[in-house]
């Protein structure tokens, strides 16, 4: 960790749901080396949770991992206090954990639409419940909401696409009512990023690639950089906003 990076979350604690890979994993270790103690909850993912762990230590950060599938309330709720026991507080809350079932709405069942609702939707509503408990005057929840929230440009994702509708709609609910207390609560959207769940290499990335002005996929870093500044001192006049990091994809 390089000591003239700014370290602006110093101090601070940062709950980050689904944190052991992918989008997660980069904004975990991010809010780290910008000062903040850092807690990633993972639902099967024990090894890949404790390498983002182990790399966070070696930065010099502090850092936990707990095992917590966001449609398991009970555990969510647990992550939470945990990470307020560990760490003595909790000042931002990302809302990343989520899943995502690519099929058309005939092929559908209904166990696999209750399942994304479940960790999509009804696991960002007991996080951030649970969060609203410890969190003062400052705090940050920041929803890892999707460019399909606002438009569906390929077929195969209604119903995920309607998770992350949802998730714009709760932000925006969340930033008028918390308001008051000197929270804010933003919605990250991003569009094609390249991890293991949505490789640029894998047999989707055609037909995502070609729709983003920008011609590629974004980098996980990218959208970490965007969540970090959310997290920090200088957003704390944003609100109840829709922030797209897509390429262009939705213009």
């Amino acid at each position: 960790m390089s000591n003239t990076h700014a370290r602006v979350l110093a101090g601070k604690v940062a709950l980050v749901t689904g944190g052991s890979r992918g989008i997660g994993a980069a904004i975990a270790q991010r809010l780290a080396a910008d000062g903040a103690s850092v807690a990633v909850t993972y639902s099967t993912g024990a090894d890949a949770a404790a390498s983002v762990v182990t790399a966070i230590e070696r930065a010099g950060g502090q850092a936990i991992a707990i095992q917590a599938d966001a449609a398991a309330a009970e555990a969510v709720r647990h992550a939470v206090d945990r990470t307020v026991t560990t760490f003595g507080r909790l000042d931002v809350l990302v809302n990343n954990a989520g899943t995502v079932m690519p099929m058309t709405v005939a092929e559908t069942t209904l166990a696999d639409f209750d399942r994304v609702f479940a960790v999509n939707v009804r696991g960002v509503f007991v996080a951030t419940q649970a969060a609203l408990k410890h969190m003062q005057a400052g705090g940050r929840i920041i929803m890892i909401g999707s460019c399909l929230g606002e438009r569906v440009m390929i077929p195969g994702m209604a119903p995920y696409a309607a998770t992350k509708g949802a998730i714009k709609m709760l932000t925006q609910g969340l930033a008028r009512e918390l308001g008051a207390r000197g929270l804010t609560v933003n919605n990250v959207q991003p569009g094609p990023i390249d991890t293991d769940l949505n490789p640029a290499s894998g047999e989707w990335a055609v037909g995502q690639k070609v729709l983003v002005p920008l011609d590629r996929y974004g980098q996980v870093d990218e959208v970490a950089a965007l969540d970090t500044f959310v997290a920090g001192p200088e957003s704390s006049f944003i609100n109840g906003a829709n922030l797209t990091i897509d390429g262009g994809t939705n213009a």
